[in-house]
């Protein structure tokens, strides 16, 4: 999204094409800070579900619009962090589900590198496709953990910035999310175990 997307045309002074200067709109200052601090982050959570990065530009830049919107009331509320990210997952899913794919992850390149190394941490024997479907099927901040932690390569830290959570609450929905795709894909329980113990 740039300055553009969100204030409005503005045709250059002398351009000869007739059009008036619009002033820009006045945004908030809360929110211009919100957008620099998330772009970045919105449009990598968007492109590796999307595939392409003028698709993600697309979705991300319809999630910020959304988010101007009803910036007041997301201010008012509170968990700002959280309810944009499920803005932003909201729309990146009502993409996928429209064109009728799956996220770009599970077939594109370093994405599909990284799937596959969390596959091998699980100790999966078989392809991504079952992987994938465990992943999509977690609560949403278990979802978003894996995908920050494990897809995008995020510290614990800069995962709590985005969801406006505590460090220690991302590693506990990070663990519980591991766990539960551990049940999904019907792996041994004392997998951690023997992997800590030297496989004994």
């Amino acid at each position: 999204m740039s300055d553009d997307d969100v204030r409005g045309d503005v045709s250059p002074q002398g351009s000869g094409y007739g059009q008036p200067v619009r002033a820009p709109l006045a945004l908030p200052l809360d929110y211009e800070g919100f957008y620099l601090g998330h772009q970045e982050f919105f449009h990598a959570f968007a492109e590796i579900h999307l595939g392409s990065r003028r698709t993600a530009e697309e979705v991300v830049h319809q999630v910020f619009l959304e988010i101007l919107g009803g910036w007041e009331q997301l201010l008012q509320e509170g968990d700002l962090e959280q309810q944009t990210l499920a803005v932003l997952h909201r729309r990146v899913t009502r993409r996928l589900e429209r064109e009728g794919r799956i996220p770009a992850f599970v077939i594109n390149g370093p994405i599909a590198q990284n799937l596959r190394a969390v596959r091998n941490e699980l100790e999966l024997k078989d392809g991504t496709g079952g992987l994938y479907e465990a992943i999509a099927g977690l609560p949403p901040r278990q979802f978003n953990v894996i995908v920050l932690r494990h897809l995008l390569g995020y510290k614990t830290a800069q995962i709590a910035r985005f969801m406006g959570l505590d460090g220690r609450t991302v590693d506990y929905h990070g663990r519980k999310g591991k766990e539960r795709l551990r049940v999904q894909l019907g792996l041994p329980a004392d997998l951690n175990k023997k992997k800590k113990g030297g496989g004994q």
